[in-house]
């Protein structure tokens, strides 16, 4: 294929229409180009040119970007090649040092990959890639910008080195990641340190930019050591509070010595805030070093010398104010307490003077709240945990955590208040907006609370006290002022938000009759309150405060309503003095009395009613809770008045929520119901005359727009109910209603309006739950065709939108999973339920010509080729509901499988081929269970031929057609027995024994094949672990005979768990000539 860019300057011009090109057309069109490019066998020879001649740095960036596409290819570029191109690259930077930093970084890049994807490759007996870290200590004894070019991609390669490349074998990642940390890591966090020392030696100069850059690149490296993942768990970064470091054993000598850490204390204080933050960043590493590469002692020396550092930087805080410095630090200080334990922290000798230091830091931190507020959570952290530790602390030195932790309490309750008129005058952002912030605080605050708990308990009295004082004078005031409104509006949701947080702490903390005292104190003081507020709906509503309450009533349920509870609780005892609240029942009745009002008053604020209704649903779960709620007045109301006149947000069908309203609703209404059919047709009354409003619509044709808006609220509305009804007569009662007469509106508003997720997607969702056999309910009575019925409407159903999705064309990446993919995978799901539900038996469609089995059976089929395979994977719902729904085709509806085209049969397989190595083990556990089915049943085929046929010629047919299709596609099976094979060998496989059912059967239909793999293995190891891995092998196999019967398998289970075990035992070691089987594997 020609290129359309032959010179230099079509080159360059196409490198600014890619990077600084404003034109989208012109930037698509390069894109085009560069992929145009990458493929050419011109490619080489363009971005040296590029390189060599180019007058910009983007035409060397568009060099290094090919570069990097054309090393990485799955078919690599032979080994001559790349090592021409990396030592090219390597002479390039070295003889053009000063290029910009962009371009410098883009061609290290292209090392680091070629130097990974290259690691175990021997040429002349010499493992050549390797070379690499002699090559850049030339780098090391050059100029400043050399040495600075050097430690870049030192740091590069560590970081390449610990990335996961999900399109290529993790095992093979794996196997080079250790073998790197084992040869050199080491030796580069050594040599990082060393010239870390270098610099601290010498007088800095802060005003030279290369002096700054090379320190930058040098901390970088030492945080790219700490930060590999030495044992292949790939830590969720998210969870970054609880990660430990896994430092090998032999890098102990490094962490002993004292120097290391003072290392970077002192270059945290040494250098300027943008390196210093690099420096603490490493320090917070060290600081997570996991407990047991230290004994007890050294243990005890290396947290006093923490200690020591953390102590010198409180001390001189000047740093602290660059929100970099101050947000490392606070990780620091966590990460000392997720490490270590609080005993062997007071065994420290400074430990009185550092905790009061970091009392002192964590009150300014938070009084100073808008500062850098993302780091509040990890102080917090620390001081959760170190109160909860306080009843395991065995020594004898004094924790004064009951000295320092109310005064911790004291600050986040005062500097929160103190917040809100600050927010309100200077128009801020509102701590309060950020929900999930204000949780996660609140849960870490709840412990702490606890601690000392009198004191806390008497300031939020007092504030409680003063500010519902000043709230009621504001309310009686005849000019209101709207900004002393809105800050006492706020002050009092944070009141709130903390008595529920304080209330919740009961269940972490060890409480006394006393403090059950306190709570009901409290809790008296919000429940006034409430009533305050509810009084002066709707006219005094406000969104915050309304939060707040729903956040305490269920903290307070929680704590002391429910089963656990002791009815003689302290709680009461002041709360019915003043409320006449004396018993959960009381409180159950004040909560349902709560949710009414907000359901008549908030009805279009979506944030309080979705809040209300959670919190309806959590009271609902539970039976003895259940049988009081069903005698409240609040509740027999909600049961017989459930319209929009009477609940507003009912009137609006876009709310989610609703499907929660009707499952807390369902379940009050089936504690009394038994078969009562009247009570239920009354119940669902409301929605009676709302389905017949859309019938006449329909039937009028006017008003679609009303009709479709009316559906969906419906539909979510059933859903709701069907998924609390979990008995046969309950269930039989909603599909007598449902049948015939209001289905089929359903059918025809998806035939309707399949190009509307919003309309689509709440119906489907029904047809699913109402598939889904929970309980047992859909076991209706012989007699009952009702089983029959419902699947032939779900079939309706799933035909009709699959035919109609199809007919959307091609879909834009951004639109294809709201528009198709949702829908197709709530169709699954719905079809997955009927299949394992065990209600319906197929075979009686066809004795009768019925076709509705067979049609839902080809839109399945229709709407899983128009899905990519990648696009099965990359979608977890779709994932998640496809694989499953083959797994009951193959193990009863193999008939149907084998009767497939050979285009549809081969899409099927690939697609269990790649779900085999998917990372989700509920998609590698189906695909398992499928193959091993198939593979069963072709066993079982090939076991009967020439036998005499005591089965009916279909079957017989049905069986040879698979065998045809596998005869002509051999390489179908092979590659799977691979991946299983590289699984077991190689992965971290955590579903081992569904793994183990499939591969007997391969084994047993590719003998020869699975000993092609067993040589391969074998063969690409040295001599001497050759002959162990031959006796894995054979050990595997012992005992195992020539038939996939129960027995067989489960000791060829047993077998292949010990062979896992050994085959890992004989592999470890430096790995070096493991590639080969890797890329069989793959």
């Amino acid at each position: 294929m020609a290129l359309r860019f032959q010179s230099l300057a079509e080159l360059e011009a196409l490198c600014t229409h890619l990077y600084v090109g404003t034109d989208l057309t012109e930037r698509i069109e390069a894109e085009k180009a560069l992929l145009e490019l990458i493929d050419s066998p011109e490619c080489l020879s363009k971005c040296q040119l590029l390189l060599e001649q180019g007058t910009t740095p983007y035409a060397q960036l568009l060099a290094a970007t090919c570069l990097s596409k054309l090393v990485t290819r799955i078919n690599p570029l032979p080994i001559e090649q790349r090592i021409d191109i990396r030592n090219y690259i390597l002479n390039y930077v070295a003889s053009q040092p000063k290029l910009a930093p962009f371009v410098i970084q883009a061609l290290i890049h292209v090392i680091a990959k070629l130097t990974k994807l290259g690691w175990f490759e021997i040429q002349k007996d010499e493992f050549v890639f390797r070379e690499i870290i002699a090559d850049v200590k030339k780098f090391l004894q050059g100029t400043m910008e050399h040495c600075i070019i050097g430690v870049t991609i030192l740091s590069e390669l560590t970081q390449e080195m610990n990335l996961v490349d999900y399109s290529r074998p993790s095992a093979k990642h794996r196997k080079i990641a250790t073998s790197f940390r084992d040869t050199c890591l080491k030796d580069i966090l050594v040599l990082a340190c060393f010239l870390l020392k270098e610099v601290l030696a010498k007088p800095l100069n802060l005003q030279d930019q290369d002096q700054q850059n090379l320190v930058m690149q040098v901390l970088k490296l030492v945080l790219n050591c700490l930060n590999f993942d030495f044992i292949g768990s790939s830590a969720d970064e998210s969870a970054d509070d609880l990660c430990t470091v896994q430092i090998p054993t032999t890098w102990r000598t490094i962490f002993l010595e004292p120097e290391t850490l003072d290392l970077f204390f002192n270059l945290y204080h040494s250098l300027p805030p943008l390196l210093s933050q690099l420096a603490l960043s490493c320090l917070v590493q060290f600081a997570s070093v996991r407990r047991s590469l230290f004994s007890s002692p050294e243990r005890a020396k290396y947290l006093g010398n923490l200690i020591k550092g953390v102590k010198r930087i409180l001390e001189n805080p000047q740093g602290l104010f660059d929100p970099g410095n101050y947000h490392e630090f606070c990780q620091l200080l966590a990460r000392l307490k997720t490490n270590y334990q609080l005993g062997e922290l007071v065994m420290v000798k400074e430990y009185p003077e550092v905790i009061r230091l970091i009392a002192n830091f964590t009150i300014i931190s938070l009084q100073h709240w808008e500062f850098t507020p993302n780091s509040v959570h990890y102080l917090l952290t620390l001081w959760q945990r170190m109160v909860a530790s306080v009843p395991f602390v065995k020594s004898t030195e004094p924790h004064l955590l009951d000295t320092y932790a109310p005064e911790i309490t004291k600050a986040f309750i005062t500097s929160r208040l103190e917040s809100v008129a600050i927010v309100v005058r200077d128009h801020l952002d509102d701590p309060l907006d950020d929900t999930a912030t204000v949780f996660q605080q609140l849960e870490q605050l709840r412990t702490v609370s606890r601690c000392e708990y009198e004191k806390t308990c008497t300031l939020l009295v007092q504030l409680l006290d003063q500010n519902s004082q000043n709230y009621q004078k504001l309310l009686q005031s005849p000019s209101r002022i709207t900004v002393d409104m809105a800050v006492q509006e706020g002050r009092l949701a944070w009141l709130i938000y903390l008595v529920g947080t304080v209330v919740g702490g009961r269940l972490t903390y060890t409480s006394t009759d006393e403090h059950d005292a306190m709570d009901g104190e409290l809790s008296c003081r919000v429940f006034q309150l409430i009533s305050l507020m509810d009084t002066g709906l709707p006219r005094c509503s406000n969104e915050k405060i309304e939060l707040a309450i729903l956040w305490f009533l269920d903290q307070f349920r929680k704590t002391y309503v429910g089963d656990q509870l002791q009815r003689t609780s302290k709680v009461y005892a002041r709360m019915s003095e003043v409320l006449g609240i004396t018993d959960d029942s009381h409180v159950l009745e004040t909560f349902m009395t709560k949710i009414v009002t907000n359901l008549k008053y908030w009805g279009r604020c979506e944030p309080v009613i979705s809040r209300t209704l959670q919190f309806l649903n959590d009271l609902s779960v539970g039976y003895i809770l259940l049988k009081k709620l069903v005698k409240i007045d609040a509740v027999k109301f909600m049961l017989k008045n459930h319209m929009s006149e009477h609940f507003p947000f009912l009137g609006i069908s876009d709310f989610r929520c609703r499907t929660t309203f009707y499952t807390a609703l369902t379940r009050l209404l089936m504690v009394d119901l038994g078969e009562d059919e009247d009570e239920f047709e009354n119940f669902m009354l409301p929605l009676t005359v709302s389905f017949e409003t859309v019938l006449q619509i329909f039937n009028n044709n006017f008003k679609q727009a009303a009709a479709k808006r009316m559906l969906i609220g419906l539909a979510r509305d059933l859903r709701g109910i069907a998924f609390a009804l979990n008995t046969k007569t309950s269930y039989t009662m909603l599909f007598d209603w449902m049948y015939p007469t209001y289905l089929p509106v359903l059918q025809r508003a998806v035939e309707r309006w399949y190009g509307e997720p919003a309309c689509t997607t709440p119906i489907l969702k029904l047809m699913a739950e109402l598939m889904h056999n929970r309980s047992q309910r859909l076991n209706f009575d012989v007699s009952s065709p009702n089983g029959i019925l419902l699947f032939r409407e779900a079939s309706k159903m799933v035909c009709t939108y699959g035919n109609q999705i199809l007919s959307l064309g091609s879909l834009s990446k951004d639109q294809i999973y709201p528009m198709k993919l949702k829908g197709i995978s709530i169709c699954y799901s719905a079809l997955k339920s009927a299949l394992c539900g065990n209600y319906v038996s197929f075979g009686v469609f066809k004795l009768y010509g019925d076709n509705h089995f067979d049609n839902v059976l080809q839109a399945f089929v229709k709407m899983l080729l128009s899905v990519s395979h990648s696009d099965l994977l990359q979608y977890r719902k779709l994932s998640q509901s496809y694989y499953p729904l083959l797994e009951c085709l193959t193990q009863d509806h193999m008939s149907f499988i084998t009767s497939l085209e050979p285009p549809v049969l081969l899409y099927i397989l690939t697609s269990i081929s790649e779900g085999l190595a998917s990372v989700d083990t509920v998609v590698s556990s189906s695909c398992c269970t499928s193959l091993d089915y198939m593979v069963t049943y072709l066993f079982k085929h090939i076991s009967k031929e020439g036998k005499k046929p005591l089965r009916c010629r279909e079957a017989v047919q049905a069986g040879q057609r698979l065998l045809h299709f596998m005869q002509q596609n051999p390489d179908v099976l092979q590659q799977m027995t691979s991946v299983l094979m590289s699984t077991i060998i190689f992965e971290d496989c955590r579903n081992q024994w569904s793994v183990s059912r499939p591969l007997l059967g391969l084994i047993l239909l590719n003998e020869k094949y699975f000993g092609e793999v067993r040589a391969s293995l074998i063969n690409s190891q040295p001599l001497p672990k050759q002959e162990v891995l031959a006796q894995c092998f054979r050990n595997l196999m012992e005992g195992v005979e020539q038939n996939l019967s129960i027995k067989n398998r489960d000791r060829f289970t047993q077998n292949l768990s010990v062979f896992r075990r050994d085959v890992a035992e004989a592999l470890r070691s430096d790995g070096h000539t493991e590639l080969s089987s890797l890329d069989m594997m793959s």
